[in-house]
């Protein structure tokens, strides 16, 4: 794997107005940097800001403070942005938790996995946008007669390989993925994942995947970054976060794992973590080769 960083994002910050005079810190201060072709997870428990991250990286909202750099170009800059536009559009896909929402339910399959061709008058490779989606269709393992129905006629899991198919017609270099999985049925999940792991090794797309499903992170990503409160407070190549994890919020998120084995998982043992023993200052410290860990300094230090 090439070390050509392809996303880096600094310092990101966004806050969410509540009134004039008050404001939540959804995000503070996350750093952090993709490799071209790297799987990329991010974890946390629900409301931890993983996908206010994922929304500033597509520039869905415009972040309160840091910059997010694509190919190096500061893409929360507005007029490089817009000089970019067209290839910013193309190049960079992002997969919704909600596939029901995400999905226009008056448009057919075929029509929602060429409209993002249609929209950036992208010549089909195979001829025509039917044929095109069609193609699109059997990579994520879906027969062409799904085509022409529309997505209240199909499940969970195949709106959201419809969801995967639009996202891949454009060819992307970044892939985002928020939650991709968390409303599907256990065995959809690794069929999905499965397909996340098949498409990045057949097209070398560089991967941000947001999820809270530990396990699943483990068997598909290469590094891991722990978020916590708004905060990056652990971040690690995978095999070594889940071995020697060092932040107390990690360990904590890992021992909560769920055990196949029912005795093993009777007799397993969650480390406990008080939130308020967890002051939220300090940086990212690096404690081992590409493991960094958010070192506090107390508030009355």
């Amino acid at each position: 794997m090439g070390e050509e960083i392809l996303l880096d994002v600094r310092g990101l910050t966004h806050l969410f107005p509540l009134t004039k005079k008050t404001a939540v810190r959804a995000v503070d201060g996350v750093s952090f940097q993709l490799r071209r072709g790297e799987i990329f997870g991010l974890v946390g428990e629900s409301g931890s800001g993983k996908s206010t991250v994922a929304r500033c990286v597509m520039n869905i909202y415009r972040p309160s403070g840091g910059q997010v750099f694509y190919k190096g170009i500061d893409t929360c800059d507005p007029r490089a942005f817009r000089i970019n536009r067209r290839m910013l559009q193309s190049t960079r896909q992002i997969i919704f938790q909600d596939s029901s929402s995400s999905l226009n339910q008056r448009m057919k399959v075929c029509d929602i996995i060429a409209e993002p061709m249609r929209i950036q008058h992208v010549v089909p490779p195979r001829g025509s946008l039917r044929a095109e989606a069609a193609f699109q269709m059997r990579y994520v393992g879906l027969d062409a007669s799904y085509l022409d129905k529309y997505p209240p006629e199909l499940s969970g899991g195949q709106r959201q390989r419809v969801a995967i198919a639009r996202a891949l017609a454009m060819e992307p270099e970044l892939l985002v993925a928020d939650e991709p999985i968390a409303s599907l049925d256990v065995s959809i999940q690794a069929q999905i994942v499965n397909l996340f792991k098949h498409l990045q090794r057949e097209h070398g797309f560089t991967f941000l995947f947001i999820a809270h499903d530990l396990a699943m992170v483990e068997f598909l990503c290469d590094r891991v970054g722990v978020m916590y409160r708004g905060r990056l407070v652990e971040l690690a190549p995978t095999a070594e976060l889940y071995t020697n994890p060092q932040h107390p919020y990690t360990r904590a998120l890992l021992s909560a794992i769920p055990i196949p084995d029912p005795r093993r998982e009777r007799e397993r043992r969650l480390v406990p973590f008080r939130e308020e023993d967890f002051p939220l200052e300090g940086e990212l410290t690096e404690v081992g080769p590409r493991h960094f860990v958010l070192h506090e300094r107390r508030r009355d230090a």
